[in-house]
Formats: structure tokens, sequence, C-alpha cells
């Protein structure tokens, strides 16, 4: 499509003001239509800026045919719930910053962007002008030598007003989400470019700040920011005092300082100066950057560029979508240091996804379902491993992409702890997915490995849970010192009580399985459902924790296809083997990863993967997990995804359909 890009406004406040007059300037956009919350307000905005379509609903903005991209400018906790709506409208996106008040909002918008095949892009202007630009080459080009400390500031000060979204808690209010992102994103370009990369993410972060004693947002806070290399940052941010709000990097050879970093001027010209003070130099050499127009107006043609190029983000300096996951971990750490949760972040507060609506319970086209016996409910083939939600906010983002693509079954422990299992609870009650989902417990851990312990440990579990009944109870590990019958024994008086309904065992021998079988059969009592050991395309060398269980062997795998029982196996992936080394670079040389999956028979069927990879178009670890689902037996592989990215990437493996021969060609039997 040609011509300028027609932007919809959506929300009609001050920053949305300032982009409307950047519009006016913008060499590739033009405002056609602007929405409100109502007919009154819309109008308004409309006579001010000459919009001719105006809706007295963010709804009817979204649903108008002459707007091919949106800008959103609604208070902080409305920017995910209505960039998604936009992105599924069909709609090209600039959100203000912060695009979501967490990193897990943000990648739930940008989900959202990749599966509608948007543009998408967070709204920091200044990224967009020719200042930001200039200070970057300035940096390639060693001005100031070495980079060392880079101080960024921004605050400002204003007025209590409990109510005023800049306080209240409720809107996410405080100096580190309001404003604390612009030097933020700043020491981590200067960082990045110092390391020869478009950004850089801090290895540490800490903080100290002011939480205001009435609404316990952060009124101002000082943040360290360790890069690699040895880079150090020093950030500060407020909303109750006025501060420098200027970059200083100092390097080995001299100081470069940018007096007016964000270029925050909302109308008029916005032109750029930096100062480079170099060692030796008696005067710093002074910089001018011209411009005749606003930074949002160059915000605006770097979308519209994008756009007009069938980009799906635009090219740095402005922010890509890595850049801008990046900068609110950054930020949600900054906010960590300091003690600052938002009330809406706490588990006990959680109603609803960040959307703010009910789940789209859509089942993944490729996504099978398997049969355990003694359930009814039919399992995912693929089950959410609930080992790393700690959070609510991450633990919504993940589990709600996996439940909407058609998963049902999440696998938690009594070891994991109170907190996952609270978590997982409080979700599933939030909406309403008890009854659709599959729970799997675990207990019984080395040293629990006895019979009281594990019924002590399944009421308990239950009780986090909030749930009268697990569908599936797994025992930990096993402990051969116990006869497996009297195993069998508790399982049912436990199943007979209605606390369970199938039983188990991980990391249990198939000799033990057929024991406690035996033993179940010959006094007509229920026996073993499922076991849950290791399987993965990778044969595992070492173990990575005592007691843990592999069933790779060939005669392991046949006496699951002998017996019947479902395979749940962990570690399906071989914890990243497979990832490849450009997506996960800190997984090369971990320690765990080379002691259990390093051998030269792995490597050999690693490479096989990525050679049928290319053949199928996926990744070499969506080979590897079609590989495990593709046994002549019910298999049901734990997935521990901790991003969307990998939630995607996990139900990728099930579009693939490995042959008999592949099979065997991929674990070195031809």
């Amino acid at each position: 499509m040609n011509g300028k890009v027609r932007w919809g406004l959506l929300s009609t406040g001050a920053i949305a003001k300032a982009f409307a007059r950047g519009l006016r300037t913008s060499q590739t956009g033009e405002a056609v239509a602007v929405g409100s919350r109502t007919q009154t307000q819309a109008d308004a905005f409309g006579d001010a800026f000459e919009i001719p379509h105006r809706h007295g609903s963010y709804e009817a903005l979204l649903a108008d045919p002459e707007v091919e991209a949106v800008y959103i400018a609604t208070p902080h906790p409305l920017h995910a719930p209505w960039a998604v709506r936009a992105a599924e409208a069909g709609k090209h996106l600039l959100v203000e910053k912060p695009i979501g008040i967490n990193a897990c909002e943000a990648e739930i918008v940008q989900d959202a962007a990749a599966a509608n095949g948007v543009f998408l892009m967070e709204a920091y202007m200044y990224r967009c002008h020719p200042q930001t630009a200039r200070l970057a080459a300035l940096l390639r080009e060693g001005a100031i030598g070495e980079v060392r400390v880079i101080h960024a500031s921004f605050s400002f000060q204003s007025g209590f007003n409990a109510e005023g979204r800049l306080w209240n808690n409720a809107m996410a209010g405080g100096g580190i989400l309001d404003v604390g992102g612009y030097p933020v994103s700043v020491a981590r370009l200067v960082a990045g470019i110092a390391a020869g990369a478009d950004f850089a993410d801090p290895v540490a972060v800490t903080g100290a700040g002011r939480l205001h004693p009435k609404t316990g947002v952060d009124a101002w806070a000082v943040g360290t920011l360790a890069f690699p290399g040895g880079i150090v940052a020093t950030v500060a941010t407020g909303i109750g005092v006025a501060q420098e709000n200027a970059v200083r990097i100092h390097g080995s050879e001299g100081t470069i300082l940018v007096p007016n970093p964000y270029v925050a001027a909302r109308e008029g010209a916005a032109p750029g100066r930096i100062l480079v003070h170099r060692r030796g130099a008696p005067e710093p050499e002074a910089i001018e950057v011209p411009s005749d127009v606003t930074s949002y107006a160059h915000e605006a043609d770097v979308c519209g560029c994008a756009i007009r190029a069938g980009r799906r983000e635009p090219e740095a300096p402005a922010m890509t979508w890595a850049d801008t996951l990046g900068n609110l971990r950054a930020q949600d750490a900054w906010r960590a240091a300091i003690g600052l949760v938002y009330e809406s972040e706490k588990l006990e507060n959680y109603r609803e996804s960040a959307v703010r609506r009910p789940l789209r319970l859509r089942r993944d086209p490729a996504l099978a379902y398997g049969r355990i016996a003694h359930l009814d409910t039919p399992v995912a083939r693929l089950v959410m491993g609930v080992d790393n939600q700690v959070e609510m906010p991450h633990a919504s983002a993940v589990f709600g992409a996996y439940a909407e693509r058609g998963g049902n079954a999440f696998d938690t422990a009594w070891i994991y702890g109170e907190r996952k299992s609270r978590v997982l609870g409080r979700w599933l009650a939030a909406h309403g997915m008890r009854e659709a989902s599959v729970i799997i417990a675990k207990g019984a851990h080395t040293p629990h490995g006895n019979p009281t312990a594990m019924v002590r440990q399944i009421h308990e579990q239950l009780d986090w849970l909030g749930v009268e009944c697990a569908d599936l109870y797994l025992m930990h590990r096993d402990n051969p010192e116990v006869p497996a019958g009297e195993f069998v024994d508790a399982l049912n008086a436990e199943a007979r009580a209605g606390r369970i309904r199938a039983f188990g065992g991980s990391n249990w021998t198939p000799a033990r399985v057929d024991e406690a079988n035996a033993w179940a059969s010959a006094r007509g009592l229920q026996g073993f459902s499922a076991v849950s050991n290791n399987l993965a395309l990778a044969e595992m060398v070492k173990a990575p924790w005592a007691g843990c269980l592999s069933v790779h062997a060939a005669a392991d795998r046949q006496w699951f296809a002998d017996r019947g029982i479902a395979l749940l196996p962990w570690s399906s992936q071989a914890r990243g083997f497979f990832v490849p080394a450009r997506a996960r670079p800190d997984l090369r040389d971990d320690p765990g990863l080379v002691a259990c999956w390093y051998s030269e028979d792995n490597f050999r069927r690693q490479a096989r993967a990525v050679e049928l990879a290319e053949r199928y178009g996926v990744e070499p670890v969506n080979i590897a997990l079609a590989w495990v689902l593709g046994q002549p037996f019910e298999t049901f592989p734990l997935i521990g995804p901790r991003t969307l990215a990998e939630v995607r990437s996990c139900f990728r493996a099930l579009e693939v359909k490995l042959t008999p021969n592949e099979m065997r060609y991929l674990n070195l039997e031809d």
C-alpha cells in the first residue's frame, strides 16, 4: 500500500497531543482518526488537530477500516490490553512506553503482534531522533576510548496526588515505570554499542529508593547496572524530585555529555547537542545536531518507513522487540531491588490476565491429546511444567499462552515449594480452569520416600493448590527399601478418599513398576497409570540430580510399548542441548549441560536434528521434541518454557511428523 500511513490515536491525553502535533510534520504519516472514552472528548481532540474520524470508544477506533496503524497513549495498565486488541484488529502498533507494566506484559503484546503479522514499536521517541544516531556513531568511532562509566537520569517534581496516575499504585505509578525507562534504555544502548552490539542487558541490577508511605510507589530511586566487560551505569529517576536529566559517559580517553538526551520537547523544533571532552583538550567539542521537528515526528517516520517496507519491528537504535524486553526486565529488577510490587501483580489480587478478558481457548490444530488410565479428561501431549513460575505476571503470561493453544495439563511438585503450587491454583481458579485441566502433583521425594510422608504431602499440596483432588499423583523418587506394595496400598487409600484419581512414579525403574502393578493386580487394586522418567533424543550421560533415571535404552522403550503405560518424560528437550547457540549463548558452556548431555553420540544426534530441521523448516529443538512425541507408546513430554517465544517453539514440534526411518536415523539406529 502506498501513500502516507493512516494513524488512529487511541486516547486523547497530553502525550497523544504531542504525537498528533508530530504527525503534522511527519513525512510518512497522517492522523485520520481518534478514539476516546467519550464522544465529546473525541470531537474536541479531532477539532483541535483536524482529524476527520472521531470515535467515542476505543473499540470503534479499532473497527475503523481507514485506520492502518494505532498509537496507544492510555495510562500504563491499559497499554497491553489495547495493544493486543489492536494487533488482533490487524493494526500496526506504536505503544507509548512502557509497553506493559512489566516484561511479561511486553511479551504478551509482542506475541500478539507476531501472531497477527503487524508492526510493533515501543514509543521511546528519543531513540528515533538524529541526536541518538550521532551519539551512537561517536561511540563506535571511539571518540572517548573505552566506555567505563555511564550516568543517566530522568526525573521531575510533581505535587502529591494519591488519585493521579503518577502517584497511584493501581495506575502503576512511580518514577521507574513512568520515566525511569529512559535512563535505563540509554545506559543499555551505550553499553551495547561499546560492546559492538545494538544494546546490552545488565548482568546485575541493584538499587535504592523512596516509596511513598501512602501509595507505595517510588517517589525517587537510584539504580546501578553492571554490564559485561566491566561497564557500570548509575540511573536515577523520580516524580518527587527534579534532577539534572542528562547523560554523562566516561571513557578511557574522555567524557561525553548529552545535556538534553531525551529531546522531549512536545512542539516546535528539537535540535540536539552533544559535548565531547577529549582527554588533554582544553575545551569540549560541541556537536550540534539540527532538527526542525520534534522527536515525535521522527518517531512517526521511523514507524512509517518500517511499515511501508513490510518490517515488523524498527531498526536500531529505535526500540527493537528484544531491546524492549531487555529494558523492562531491567526496570523489573530495579523495582524489585527497592521492594516495589504493584498491587495488581500480587498473587492474592490476581483476577484476570494482563489482556483483561477471558482466555480464548482455541486448540492448536496440531495439538494432539492422549489418554492416561483412570483419567476421564484427555491429556494434552505437551505438559506444562510448573517449576519456574514464582510471580503471578510470569505465570499468567506463560500459562495463558499454553492454555489458549489448547494445553490443559500442569505438572507441579511438593518439593517445588508452596509458592509455585499456590500460583498455579490461583491462576486456575481465576480463569475457571480447574475442571478442564489435568493437575499432576508429585511428592515422596528423598528423604521423604515413605507412605506416611507421602500422604502428608498430598494433603499439604492439595491445600496449596486450593483443590480437592489431583488428577495424577507421581511419587517423585523411589525408595527401594520400602516394598512397592506399601506405596500401592497407601495410594489406593488416597484414591478411594477422592484426593487423587490416577498415580504412578517418577524415576522408578521398570522392574519396580512391575512389582507395584503385580501387587495391585493380585489384590484387585488400582495400579500405576504413568511413569515420569527422562527421555530425550540426547541420551543422558550423567543424571542432573541424584536418583534420576532415563529410559532412553531400547529395552526400556520397548517395556513401555509392551505395558501400555504412559510416559511423562522430564527434560524432554535435553535442557537446551538442541537450542541453537545463537538463541541461547549462555547455554553453550553451562556445566550442567556439559555433564548431562555432552557425548560424541549426542553431538551426532544433534547434527542429524539440525539436518532434519532444515528440511522441515523448524528449529533442531523441535525435531528433538518430535522424536519424543513419535515413540510407539503414549508420551506426554514435560516442557518448561520461560517465555512466550519458548511456548510457541514447543508447539511447533507438534507440526513435525517424523517417519519411522527418520526416528531411527536421529537416534543413530540406522
